[in-house]
């Protein structure tokens, strides 16, 4: 599974820095795209799952000294009393929690743990990425039912040469399918048609103007 994930955010990020080198340092005003992103594109069936940097809120009921929140490591797993190198990454916290059980029974008659996510940065491969021209360029975790708006809002918008109306989205969940995207309309004109629901893992690449 790791293996799979590792070719998926190969294969996305390759796709990226194709559309960056071609909007970018070729200064190039138009790239091979599928047109404009799809307003409507929402997740509906999104589960938040465990990524590495995560910390999570351990509880085992009755059990006061094996409760404690603990970080999820670089390599995805988590060690806490009595539990040692447990993998994590790509979990949902309720599936974490059978996973700690099965552990803690070695020790603990019939333990009932809760995981709650109390840091959230998610997975690389769900993380909305925006390079570029944007105010403050970063990686956030999605959230379910993010649009263009609530990213824009995130960032700060885009600079002064920004050419927001070239902006590339590559889409993960499509195989690095590629969109264009609106951001001067929606932000300096108000056009609310411009705003377009996002997805896990996707990516934006909002090119400078170059006139």
């Amino acid at each position: 599974m790791r293996g799979l994930v590792g070719r998926r955010s190969y294969r996305l990020l390759g796709a990226a820095a194709c559309a960056l080198v071609a909007l970018g340092l070729g200064g190039c005003s138009s790239i091979e795209t599928s047109g404009p992103a799809p307003r409507f594109a929402a997740s509906p069936d999104f589960r938040y799952v465990i990524g590495t940097g995560d910390s999570v809120q351990v509880i085992v009921w009755r059990n006061p000294e094996l409760s404690m929140s603990v970080p999820v490591r670089p390599d995805g797993r988590l060690t806490m009393p009595l539990v040692e190198d447990l993998p994590a990454l790509g979990r949902t916290p309720t599936e974490l929690a059978r996973d700690i059980e099965k552990e803690l029974a070695k020790y603990v008659r019939d333990p009932l743990v809760t995981v709650i996510v109390a840091g959230a940065a998610g997975p690389f491969t769900e993380q909305i990425r925006i390079l570029g021209e944007a105010t403050r360029p970063q990686a956030i975790p999605y959230r379910q039912d993010m649009t263009l708006l609530d990213l824009m809002i995130i960032v700060g918008g885009i600079t002064d040469f920004a050419d927001g109306n070239k902006t590339v989205l590559v889409r993960g969940a499509e195989q690095g399918k590629m969109y264009t995207l609106r951001i001067n309309d929606l932000v300096k004109r108000g056009d609310i048609s411009a705003n377009v629901d996002l997805k896990p893992g996707d990516i934006l690449i909002i090119p400078q103007s170059w006139w």
